[in-house]
């Protein structure tokens, strides 16, 4: 199957083969036609699937084809696309920008953490399509900087990110402002019953698609397990990547601080190294993501909210530095390598008190990883083997539901008054949303 079997425009064809694109992902050759013929869609598709281009590409098609609202506003917004961080909302709009370069369209991408004020001189200068953050999009529509009101495609992205982070409150009130009559995209990695609900409340007659088994890790990607002391996982990664001549590696830690240190130690063992998680600025994080990508700096320590949407081409190696509490995020990390046809490797460096987190992955998995101890390394032999004791600290994911009455909650998610801070109650300032 090609690109051109699919129903796209001249304009759309030309842009997609300027990208070096022949033939559709799965994803895409499914998606498009469903999208094209005006239909809901609902979507199990994981980052690295193609999926992006999959809803991009018949979105312009559509606007495209379509004269768009007649009457009272000279360019009303007409399509947007929800996101969950701000790097995954800097993607799309690149996508949208590349797959859009021949045709007539104008699009914005607001996110928090940078200055509002060009955000709000581009939506009056009229855009056709919006990819945004809910929390920032929400400070737009209380500055009446943004009409949602004429809204013909929405898009809602890694929808079930969306609910881990606390967004399910700011959804609810954007679908309140947008028209009844609208089509509805929403792709999710998984489809838990949450997100069945929440699809149920926004999808028409929906073309359900799932392009991967649920919970499934990527053929090409190898595993293993190291177990090893938590107090000497810090030097068993660094002689991993030496010896190994590791070029790329993303480390997944549980907390911002936890990036921070490991970063900082890596690099006082000679390992150029950067961290990327919601208290960096946008710029620190988008320069951390332009050096790695460009092998300046060899290792990126991340949270996994700060990794949602890292679209990193040919990433060899994955490593849990401390394995995720809940079992479903293991699935979400490790499917950042092996993409794009490329082999991966993801390591896990587990300790005694992570045994438990590990059987939850193997049990999701419905597998035993296999396990390599590394000779000197071997859990209860190092003076550091004391500590392996603590348990994990807490997960920091929000609540999938907010408690209490309307006072919004700082759980940890880049739409939140309370910023990242974990738990010390520190306000920050309503820009980093």
């Amino acid at each position: 199957m090609s690109f051109s079997s699919l129903g796209l425009s001249a304009e759309l064809l030309r842009a997609v083969a300027e990208q070096g694109y022949d033939q559709p992902t799965p994803v895409q050759a499914r998606a498009i036609p469903v999208v094209i013929a005006g239909r809901d869609l609902q979507a199990a598709a994981q980052t690295g699937t193609g999926k992006t281009a999959g809803f991009t590409l018949p979105l312009l098609q559509r606007l495209q084809t379509s004269p768009g609202p007649a009457g009272g506003h000279r360019h009303p917004v007409r399509a947007l696309i929800l996101t969950p961080t701000r790097e995954l909302a800097a993607q799309v709009g690149e996508s949208v920008s590349a797959y859009g370069k021949h045709l007539r369209f104008s699009s914005a991408v607001i996110f928090g953490g940078v200055n509002i004020n060009p955000q709000i001189d581009k939506l009056r200068r009229g855009v056709d399509i919006v990819i945004a953050t809910p929390g920032r999009l929400l400070d737009h529509v209380q500055q009446r900087t943004i009409d949602l009101s004429r809204i013909e495609i929405l898009v809602l992205d890694e929808a079930d990110r969306m609910l881990d982070m606390g967004f399910i409150r700011d959804i609810r009130r954007i679908l309140a402002l947008l028209p009844a009559n609208r089509q509805n995209l929403l792709f999710s990695a998984t489809f838990s019953d949450e997100i069945r609900s929440l699809a149920a409340g926004i999808l028409k007659d929906p073309e359900t698609i799932d392009v991967a088994p649920r919970n499934s890790t990527a053929e090409r990607v190898s595993q293993r397990i190291y177990p090893v002391d938590q107090g000497r996982k810090r030097e068993l990664l660094s002689k991993l990547i030496k010896e190994g001549d590791w070029k790329q590696v993303l480390v997944f830690t549980r907390t911002k601080h936890g990036a921070n240190r490991l970063a900082d130690q890596l690099g006082r063992d000679g390992i150029q190294s950067a961290a990327i998680h919601g208290n960096k600025s946008q710029g620190a994080r988008t320069r951390a993501l332009a050096d790695f990508k460009a092998n300046r700096v060899r290792v990126l320590v991340a949270t996994d909210i700060a990794a949602r949407g890292l679209d990193i081409d040919q990433l060899p190696h994955v490593v849990n530095y401390e394995l995720p509490n809940v079992p479903e995020d293991y699935v979400h990390r490790i499917g950042r390598t092996g993409r794009a046809g490329m082999s991966g490797e993801a390591v896990s460096l587990v300790s005694g008190a992570e045994r438990g987190l590990l059987k939850d992955i193997e049990r999701l998995l419905r597998t035993e990883l296999p396990k390599t101890v590394v000779p000197g390394f071997e859990p209860g032999t190092g003076p550091a083997h004391e500590a392996d004791n603590r348990p994990p600290r807490q997960h920091h994911h929000a609540p999938r539901r907010h408690q209490g009455g309307g006072q919004r909650q700082g759980h940890n998610r880049p739409g939140s008054r309370q910023g990242h801070g974990q738990g010390n109650g520190q306000r920050r300032n309503s820009g980093n949303r």
